[in-house]
């Protein structure tokens, strides 16, 4: 008889404990709203597989920050690179797998903003532009603010801009050369005052190019499932031989090129009116 009180009180806080949990998943739960085929969707849930993608990006991004504020320079830019590759297959395996969500979206922009923007930042500050005082962190802060606006603009611009041209610096790119010339500059050694204005200036410039006008080629229009002639899968072995030789240098060569390119190509865009003329 002494018993039973405790038993049922003891079912009692099991089913207690069941509405909690289920309560808690009915709240936490994500719901999404979609058109298809005319009809109006709702589904539950998120799709795992692109973001999981995106979840190890957002940690590459968060260990860059880590590693940067205890000094192991290197590994963080590493680890930029690591989530510039992981951001690139996430949108890539949701839309071969069908599992686009704007869940999914909005997820992978807010990893962006910490891996591209908060990341590079905080290297590149910790690493030399503290030196500087007050203007380091200025340019710094000015870097992330650029990379907030760069992806806020290109959230609302889906759809209805040209797919062949990013409008602007695309954010990982930015990122890739500040964190090349942090791993190539910090690997050298170079402390120099000169070496600090130059990196001053590529913080500086690669987050005003990111809410530019100038269109940088976005690859989009290449067909990877199409034949290529053989000399295009030498070329590519040709070049993983040469990024392995020196990575850090040959990262920052083609990231700086292709930085360089959309000014470039903006000028010659402008002068050619002008030369074609009698």
């Amino acid at each position: 008889m002494s018993q039973e009180p405790s038993n049922t009180e003891h079912r009692k806080a099991e089913h207690a404990d069941d509405d909690i949990a289920s309560t808690f998943i009915r709240e936490t739960e994500v719901v999404e709203e979609s058109v298809e085929d005319g009809k109006k969707v709702r589904r539950k849930g998120i799709y795992l597989l692109p973001n999981l993608f995106t979840t190890s990006a957002l940690f590459s991004g968060f260990f860059a920050v880590v590693a940067g504020i205890n000094g192991d320079f290197t590994a963080a830019s590493v680890a930029i690179f690591i989530a510039m590759v992981l951001d690139g297959l996430d949108g890539r395996v949701a839309r071969m797998t069908n599992t686009q969500s704007a869940f999914g979206a909005e997820y992978d922009s807010l990893a962006d903003m910490l891996s591209f923007g908060v990341a590079p930042a905080l290297v590149a500050f910790t690493w030399i532009l503290q030196d500087i005082g007050k203007t380091g962190w200025v340019v710094a802060f000015l870097f992330v603010a650029c990379a907030a606006l760069r992806l806020a603009r290109f959230n609302v611009q889906i759809g209805s801009v040209d797919k062949k041209w990013f409008i602007g610096l695309p954010s990982p790119s930015a990122a890739a050369v500040v964190a090349a010339s942090v791993w190539t500059f910090h690997s050298f050694d170079a402390d120099a005052f000169a070496f600090k204005l130059l990196m001053l200036f590529v913080v500086a410039a690669a987050g005003v190019l990111m809410v530019s006008n100038i269109r940088y080629y976005s690859f989009k229009d290449i067909d990877l499932k199409g034949p290529v002639p053989f000399v295009v899968l030498l070329a590519i072995v040709l070049g993983f031989v040469v990024i392995s030789v020196e990575p850090s240098v040959m990262l920052l060569l083609l990231f700086g090129a292709y930085v360089a390119s959309g000014p470039v190509l903006a000028v010659m865009r402008k002068m050619k009116p002008a030369s074609s003329k009698p």
